[in-house]
């Protein structure tokens, strides 16, 4: 005759447990099965430290049954609850509409927030913004760079550096760092082949995330790419955070000009001060023969920023190896030469001048 498992029960239940009860009646007992003459169950501890405490009862269990009627073979696993799963932190999206705010925004321990602009696209804004915030760095600076060019981001090719940021919580973002420089991008957290297609107010609230919500540290400059033109990020950056100054960079040509215009324009109607211009493709030196060329045309950034009364930062070359620098990952700023020294002259007028 075959055994029940109401039989296997009662005979457990008289099997005291350490610290009172029974496997029954404490509710240790699973998994109970009959297959012929051959039990198996599992006693399951509520903890890992009782279970190391209870293989003494797991062989009495295993005997008290075996000694049943119709019994001749007996499995029991000893098991136990393990910790509590770790809560993974919330998935962390960037985009949606923007939180209301009481008054613009500055990340706590940031200094200053810069904004690097154009009027056009194709003035190599992106080239001077990576290569400016990495000569800040080494001119002992503590700098941060913020792509906001959301729907053409190439901050993470032209610092070298990939990877998702991670968030503790799914609100607080860890930004990356690459070349004495912190830095952040929308192009971190989407595939690089991959387009950002946004309206307004997604592009708008992005932004909003990326200055309030990442984990800055302390910062003297914090260096933003702006995208080319004059629409959301710039009305949402002038706007909603506590700028602190414009650089606009432009190419020598006037159609460049007409552009940059606008882009300054845009500031002083802001009330965005507009710290000075960066003429960037100013000449072009000819490897071979040493002859100076000025592809672009020649002063137009200088005669501009005259009229304004503006600074004239700097005076850039076109030059073939920042730009390979730039598609390798390692800005032209973080070696030696003469790129390098221009930009480090640029660098060191902005500190001298207390502007970074």
């Amino acid at each position: 005759m075959s055994v029940t498992k109401e039989e296997i029960r009662t005979a457990l239940d008289r099997l005291a447990l350490p610290g009172g009860g029974t496997l029954v009646s404490r509710d240790m007992l699973r998994a109970l099965s009959i297959e012929g003459s051959t039990v198996r169950f599992v006693i399951e501890a509520p903890s890992p430290e009782m279970a190391a405490q209870m293989e003494t009862l797991r062989r009495a269990a295993e005997a008290c049954v075996k000694e049943l009627p119709g019994v001749e073979e007996v499995s029991v696993v000893l098991t136990a609850h393990g910790p509590a799963p770790q809560k993974a932190a919330p998935s962390l999206k960037l985009g949606g509409h923007p939180k209301p705010q009481a008054a613009p925004m500055k990340p706590s321990g940031v200094g200053r927030i810069l904004a690097v602009a154009s009027g056009k696209g194709g003035v190599g804004k992106s080239t001077v913004s990576a290569n400016l915030a990495v000569a800040l760095a080494r001119q002992g600076r503590k700098v941060g760079l913020l792509d906001a060019d959301i729907y053409g981001p190439s901050q993470p090719r032209m610092m070298g550096v990939s990877g998702r940021p991670a968030s503790p919580d799914g609100t607080t973002i860890e930004p990356l760092h690459a070349h004495g420089v912190t830095v952040m991008s929308i192009g971190f957290m989407v595939e690089e082949r991959k387009a950002v297609v946004w309206r307004g107010p997604m592009l708008m609230g992005a932004l909003q995330q990326m200055l309030g919500q990442v984990n800055w540290g302390e910062l003297d400059v914090l260096i933003v790419d702006l995208p080319p033109g004059t629409g959301d990020v710039q009305l949402t950056l002038c706007t909603k955070a506590e700028l602190s100054g414009a650089i606009v960079v432009s190419t020598p040509q006037d159609v460049a000009l007409l552009d940059a215009r606008k882009a300054l324009d845009m500031f002083n109607t802001l009330k965005t001060p507009v710290l000075g211009l960066i003429e960037n493709m100013s000449f072009f030196t000819c490897p071979d023969c040493g002859g100076t060329h000025n592809i672009f045309g020649n002063g137009g950034v200088a005669a501009e920023a005259k009229d304004l009364g503006l600074p004239l930062l700097g005076a850039l070359p076109i030059d073939l190896e920042t730009r390979l620098a730039g598609d390798n990952g390692t800005p032209i700023a973080a070696g030696e030469g003469v790129m390098a020294e221009a930009y480090a002259r640029i660098a060191k007028g902005l500190v001298e001048g207390g502007m970074a």
